[in-house]
């Protein structure tokens, strides 16, 4: 089960990414944990499985929306579905990787598996999932966390 100081690392990672990215703050809803059946997931995933002392996955989930006006706001021209993956995984690479500076050195993280257009395809948790909801201008996307 995750502490309260352990999500608000995510929390925290979450809010520096669009800070430092795209010079916007995103602002995050109370996280909650998922009860009953999936997180769910948007049509753009990036996954992170995580091993060492802590196992699980980090997910961030984005529709397109959200994450062609995120490469706008980064000078990117280009919104090709390719540009598109690269930057849902990149975000969640990016989160991860802050998130082990707090974790030390045995949070390890893997290269982040991306996966478009099928959201049931992102892999169910084997333990409790912690849903960070973020919300950036008009768009909704989250940050799921299930780690043990």
């Amino acid at each position: 089960m995750l502490r309260e100081t352990e999500l608000r690392t995510f929390v925290d990672g979450t809010i520096n990414y669009f800070e430092t990215s795209v010079q916007q703050a995103a602002t995050v809803g109370s996280p909650y944990l998922v009860t009953d059946g999936k997180p769910g997931a948007y049509e753009y995933t990036g996954v992170i499985c995580i091993s060492g002392a802590r196992r699980g996955i980090v997910y961030f989930t984005a529709p397109r929306g959200m994450l062609t006006v995120l490469l706008m706001r980064m000078q990117e021209t280009d919104s090709s579905d390719a540009n598109i993956k690269d930057l849902v995984g990149e975000v969640a690479n990016t989160i991860s990787g802050n998130a082990r500076r707090d974790f030390g050195k045995n949070f390890l993280i893997s290269i982040p598996t991306v996966i478009a257009h099928e959201p049931e395809q992102v892999p169910a948790a084997h333990v409790r999932a912690y849903v960070i909801p973020i919300n950036w201008r008009s768009h909704s996307a989250k940050l799921v966390v299930c780690l043990e």
